[in-house]
C-alpha cells in the first residue's frame, strides 16, 4: 500500500485537497454472524478474466469474477501508475483473497461464498463509481449476500 509520503509533493497536494464525505446520519444493521453469512468480494485491483474488455483511465464500471475462475485467468489492467502489480503477480489472493474465503467456509467460518466477485478499476474518482456502486448494491442483493469483503489496492 502506497503512504502519502510515497508521493511527491505534487502527489500529496492532490491527495490531499481530495474533498471527504459527511454522513448526517449512521445507517446501522445487525449483520448475520459470518458463520451464516454469504459473502461476495469486491476488490479495486482493477481485475478481469482473460478476454474481458480492459480496464482503461477513468472506468466507472465493474467486471464480474465468477468463483471458479482459475488464477492463470485473472488479468490486471489497473491503469495507475503508482500501482505495484508484483504482489498480485506473486499470489493472486492478494488482489482477491478467493482461496483464503473458499478456505473459511470449509471451516465452517463462512457461511457460504458468492458464486461470483467483482472488481472495480481503484484509480477511478469515487465520485465516477457512484452510478456503478448502486447497481452492484441491487445484484448483491438478488444474490442474497450479506457482506462483502472489500479489497482496496
Amino acid at each position: 500500500m502506497a503512504r502519502l509520503s510515497d508521493f511527491d509533493e505534487i502527489g500529496q497536494d492532490y491527495y490531499k485537497s481530495m474533498p471527504m464525505p459527511e454522513f448526517s446520519e449512521t445507517p446501522w444493521i445487525t449483520p448475520k454472524l459470518t458463520s451464516e453469512a454469504r459473502i461476495a468480494i469486491i476488490s479495486t485491483a482493477g481485475l478481469q478474466r482473460r478476454g474481458d474488455r480492459p480496464f482503461s483511465v477513468n472506468s466507472a464500471d465493474y467486471r464480474l469474477l465468477p468463483s471458479d475462475t482459475p488464477a492463470a485467468e485473472l488479468e490486471m489492467s489497473h491503469v495507475s501508475i503508482n500501482f505495484d502489480r508484483s504482489g498480485f503477480q506473486q499470489d493472486h489472493n492478494i488482489a482477491l483473497p478467493i482461496d483464503r474465503l473458499n478456505e473459511f467456509a470449509a471451516e465452517g467460518k463462512v457461511g457460504s461464498v458468492a458464486s461470483v466477485h467483482y472488481s472495480f478499476m481503484g484509480a477511478t474518482h469515487p465520485d465516477k463509481l457512484e452510478r456503478a456502486a448502486s447497481q452492484l448494491a441491487g445484484v448483491l442483493k438478488q444474490d442474497k449476500v450479506d457482506s462483502i469483503l472489500l479489497v482496496p489496492i
